[in-house]
């Protein structure tokens, strides 16, 4: 995964910082694996615009990934990695011995040609996705399950991974990409290796077009607007606004959302580093 900072021959090349896209192996994606897109412009079903900044961007295709890998005992071959214009990793576009072909969340490192595969009693090797109870204790993951058979929702983005330190009966122990440590049962699987494109967050667009072209529009900071449009708003001159907030007037740093009687706090060992 590299870096190419270009010679800037315009003033939009200047600060541009982009992928060299060197691991990507092709160009056209898998007509069976793709679904179309609607794009909303942050508009409900009345018109009304609920979310904000969201408008514009390249027409774009969905790719249906696989997050589940419940085809167990049955090899996989790499066939292809590519660029994916709706996440911020590779996708892998693998084909199994029966014929079925499928997306994966390409992993960092991950070869075409490479055999993969998951479920019970099989290598923990790069892109191989076992259950947790099967894992070695210090192996560096990403694709968890947090509930058996649901689908992988954490560490999905590029470089993201997540360690397994250690397990306690039913329940395996696993430091979170935050750093946040809990409990996750022993009969989720996870794959084997961190996300692909671990220098994306480097990446700079180096033009305001770039950022249009992804679908994002102009964010207006609270502080300069009208007091009737934000709690920062207002003010004679540059007034630094008060306390940070939201629009809503919720506190923005610092201030703890998280519910005390949430079910799921009996999960968390250890919260995330400040």
């Amino acid at each position: 995964m590299a870096l190419r900072k270009l010679n800037p021959t315009t003033p939009g090349q200047r600060f541009k910082v982009i992928s060299s896209f060197e691991e990507i192996t092709c160009s056209k994606p898998e007509k069976s694996l793709l679904v179309p897109i609607k794009k909303s412009g942050g508009r409900n079903n009345q018109g009304k615009m609920t979310m904000r900044y969201i408008g514009g961007g390249h027409k774009r295709k969905y790719r249906l990934i696989d997050f589940k890998r419940d085809k167990e005992g049955i090899k996989a071959v790499v066939k292809t990695v590519e660029y994916d214009p709706n996440r911020s990793a590779r996708i892998a576009l693998i084909e199994y011995t029966d014929g079925q072909k499928s997306y994966i969340v390409a992993p960092n490192g991950i070869q075409v040609g490479q055999m993969i595969e998951s479920g019970k009693g099989i290598a923990p090797e790069l892109g191989n996705a076992l259950y947790l109870s099967e894992i070695p204790l210090g192996t560096i993951v990403h694709n968890i399950e947090l509930r058996p058979g649901q689908g992988a929702i954490i560490a999905r983005s590029a470089g993201s991974y997540a360690q397994l330190v250690s397990r306690e009966g039913k329940y395996a122990i696993i430091r979170m990409p935050s750093g946040e440590v809990r409990k996750i049962l022993v009969t989720c699987k996870a794959t084997i290796g961190s996300v692909s494109n671990s220098d994306h967050a480097l990446e700079s667009s180096g033009k305001a077009g770039r950022t249009r072209w992804l679908g994002r529009r102009p964010r207006v900071r609270g502080v300069v607007m009208n007091p009737v449009d934000h709690p920062m708003g207002g003010g004679e001159g540059r007034a630094s606004g008060g306390h940070p907030r939201s629009r809503k007037g919720l506190l923005a740093k610092g201030y703890k959302t998280r519910g005390r009687k949430n079910e799921s706090n009996k999960y968390i060992i250890e919260r995330k580093k400040k």
